[in-house]
């Protein structure tokens, strides 16, 4: 049996594990169960039920999601995927090189959720290396930061990058982050709700330092792909006529159904 490459696991103040990933590292039972019957054609509307999730292995979780963190290098996704997977926070981060991930397992409406999260290079010379990982992810966290106009400019940029690389149904979070450097603001709040309602996203303010709805963005967005998976599971038994979904099932995730305009929410 392969081994796992050296994991740093730590105590969560709610007794989630954690486990940290540095690529070209990752567990080889995830990422066969997550890729094994991948049959998803880039853009397409179909998602193969196995490359959206996981079901539960070894009885660890009943989903694996992988979510994605995109934006301009230096507005906090780092410390964004630290704080949420570790509760930790590092005022000296240095930009990101490459891609690495952390995981986080949670419960969700009565399920255990095991959300990868990957923290991708903001950097213009790493974006052709991050590309490739958009692949399999079902949510996004497209962040930028308040005092810095230039990456909320960049948000439309980003956000036809995504929706070129990854499935046309990815779930999207639009983030305003360092909230707590609110005197040095250069987006409005404003600003930011009313581009996330002109693309049909959600939106939140956060900020890694102070702790604030970073917790409540996860939550968010695992929430909405958790009642998503659930309700097209629930649809293809109904049309099966009987049992749960066996591996292989494919299940439609309509436009409709995912882009759905959320009311905004404010930090």
């Amino acid at each position: 049996m392969p081994t796992s490459p050296p994991v740093s696991v730590s105590s969560h103040p709610k007794s989630l594990v954690v486990a940290t990933h540095h690529l070209p590292f990752r567990r080889s039972r995830e990422r066969s169960a997550a890729t094994r019957l991948e049959s998803n054609p880039r853009g397409g509307e179909w998602w193969c039920w196995w490359s959206a999730m996981a079901h539960r292995v070894d009885n660890e979780y009943d989903y694996l999601f992988k979510i994605v963190l995109i934006g301009d290098s230096g507005v906090g996704k780092s410390n964004i995927l630290s704080r949420f997977t570790r509760n930790e926070f590092c005022l000296e981060s240095k930009s990101t090189i490459g891609v690495e991930f952390a995981t986080r397992t949670l419960q969700i409406e009565g399920k255990t959720i095991k959300a990868q999260i990957w923290d991708t290079a903001g950097q213009e010379r790493y974006r052709a290396i991050t590309s490739a990982y958009y692949r399999g992810a079902v949510g996004a966290l497209l962040v930028y930061d308040i005092t810095k106009k230039q990456t909320f400019e960049n948000i439309q940029r980003w956000l036809r990058e995504l929706r070129d690389h990854a499935d046309s149904n990815i779930v999207i979070m639009m983030v305003g982050n360092k909230s707590d450097l609110n005197h040095l603001r250069s987006v409005p709040e404003e600003d930011g709700q009313a581009l996330a309602e002109k693309e049909g996203l959600s939106f939140l303010e956060t900020s890694a330092l102070e702790a604030l709805n970073v917790e409540k963005a996860f939550q968010t967005i695992l929430s909405d792909i958790h009642q998503i998976i659930s309700k097209k599971a629930l649809a293809a038994q109904e049309a099966a006529g009987s049992g749960p979904p066996t591996q292989g099932t494919t299940i439609n995730v309509t436009d409709s159904a995912v882009n759905t305009k959320r009311g905004c929410c404010s930090a």
